[in-house]
């Protein structure tokens, strides 16, 4: 169940899938969102329940909790970024990269399933 304390809609150029983690699709241009595709993106959010289809909006949970869709196995209290479909996954950090994080697990899962996550936006970049 989510219980967001701040979600905003935004133009998505593209489908949305439900309970995703999406990015600005177009930084320098607008503030559009897609469906994140990398650890390394601008990530912004999660997707609701509903999703968005291209052309329209969609509704994105920026703050609270939020529920995403899992690629992989993680556990509770795992930071979480995209994978290449917008799923989440443990955040592993790689000396001298920057990645970046959606918020954290509440509760541990598979890939496939959705979890609740405390949606908690941050960067995270090691020393080389």
């Amino acid at each position: 169940m989510s219980i967001p304390t701040l979600i905003r809609s935004y133009p998505c150029p593209a489908d949305v899938a439900p309970h995703r983690i999406v990015k600005f699709s177009d930084v320098s241009a607008s503030s559009s969102v897609a469906q994140a595709t990398a650890a390394t993106e601008p990530l912004w959010g999660v997707s609701d329940a509903m999703g968005g289809s291209a052309g329209g909006m969609v509704d994105v949970i920026l703050a609270g909790l939020g529920e995403v869709q899992l690629g992989g196995t993680v556990t509770a209290g795992a930071p979480l970024t995209s994978d290449a479909d917008g799923k989440a996954v443990a955040l592993v950090g790689s000396a001298g990269a920057t990645r970046r994080l959606v918020g954290f697990a509440e509760q541990p899962g598979v890939a496939g399933d959705i979890i609740r996550i405390s949606v908690e936006r941050s960067v995270l970049q090691l020393p080389a």
